[in-house]
């Protein structure tokens, strides 16, 4: 396993659509427990493989409490089939724009479907913050972050921020 280094908004591959896994192979396998490595790192409970530059349809997430045994999943090719209504206000946070949190509205709950680590199909419902990571991880699959949701102004701000901080580590790595 290989800790993948994460993309830093803004980058433009953070705001591109990703494609279709086409076979869920070793490569892919390999793939999903870098991405789980390289999550637990960081530490987060969402992973896009768009935010380490890989441009497929395929996150891990683990929601699981700090006092909980760990429940990693990998979902290929994710589809959510079905939102709620009812909507939940959670205050959300990404990767790849570290230290950043903002008030999120999203269905409170959804039905997902999704090909596992073997290639089975899956559906499953989430809710909780089990469903808002599993629609901020498919956004980021479709070219959209967390501070789309917010202002303009505020949007610009994060962003000014995030530009900062990329030219703040580029310093140090030079």
């Amino acid at each position: 396993m290989t800790l993948r280094p994460i993309l830093i908004h803004p980058d433009p591959r953070l705001k591109k659509v990703c494609d279709p896994v086409a076979a869920v192979d070793d490569d892919l396998r390999a793939l999903i427990d870098d991405m789980l490595e390289t999550m637990y790192d960081a530490p987060g409970v969402g992973l896009a493989a768009s935010q380490i530059g890989v441009m497929q349809r395929l996150f891990v997430m683990d929601c699981s409490e700090k006092d909980e045994a760990p429940e990693p999943m990998a979902l290929v090719n994710p589809e959510i089939v079905w939102t709620s209504e009812e909507t939940r206000v959670h205050e959300e946070g990404c990767l790849s724009i570290p230290d950043i949190y903002a008030d999120v509205t999203r269905p409170d709950r959804v039905r997902v479907r999704w090909l596992d680590r073997d290639g089975t199909e899956c559906e499953g419902e989430f809710d909780g913050l089990r469903a808002t990571c599993a629609q901020h991880e498919i956004d980021h699959l479709n070219g959209k972050l967390f501070i789309d949701y917010l202002g303009s102004m505020k949007r610009q701000m994060i962003t000014q921020k995030m530009k900062k901080l990329k030219r703040e580590r580029a310093k140090q790595g030079a």
